[in-house]
């Protein structure tokens, strides 16, 4: 007679967290991979990179993340993009996943599409294209969108809790 193996469920309280996720989103996939490569180069060891090639894949992802109840610290995306624009994606990403940064990247010097999204989807940064070199153009204000993220996320720990006097 065959002996069956228990399986450890990966939901238990003692499985490891899931890293966050950074997803990134652009219809051009060699720059799709670009951005894949530099983010998954500098913050693959703290952070999942995630992609897709549009609007609607990314809103996908962001909902099956959600369901998961799983994080999403940062949505990269590019403005012109066929069938949903960079802004419109990023004010579903603020619906779906309220603390996560949102930033724009774009080839175009296009003040208007920077100011919707800093009206509209409350974005936190703006980026062109070309980012290289990434250490100067992409891996700073990343850094720092991603450091606000993790001192927001250490609130929402409900093991944590805050102990000294309020006006300390």
């Amino acid at each position: 007679p065959r002996r069956l193996r228990k399986v450890h469920c990966v939901t238990a309280p003692d499985a490891p967290p899931r890293r966050p996720a950074l997803l990134v989103v652009d219809d051009e996939p060699p720059v799709l991979r670009a951005v894949q490569r530099d983010l998954r180069e500098h913050f693959g060891a703290e952070y999942r990179v995630v992609a897709a090639d549009s609007g609607a894949a990314a809103e996908e992802v962001m909902r099956g993340l959600l369901r998961r109840g799983e994080s999403v610290a940062l949505v990269l995306a590019d403005q012109r993009m066929p069938g949903m624009s960079g802004v419109d994606l990023l004010e579903r990403a603020r619906d779906l996943h309220p603390r996560a940064k949102r930033a724009l990247l774009t080839a175009y010097a296009d003040t208007d599409a920077a100011i919707a999204a800093i009206n509209r989807a409350g974005i936190d940064y703006y980026l062109q294209k070309p980012w290289h070199p990434p250490e100067e153009r992409l891996y700073p204000t990343l850094d720092d969108l991603l450091d606000d993220w993790q001192a927001d996320a250490a609130y929402d720990d409900p093991l944590a809790r805050i102990v000294g006097h309020r006006f300390s």
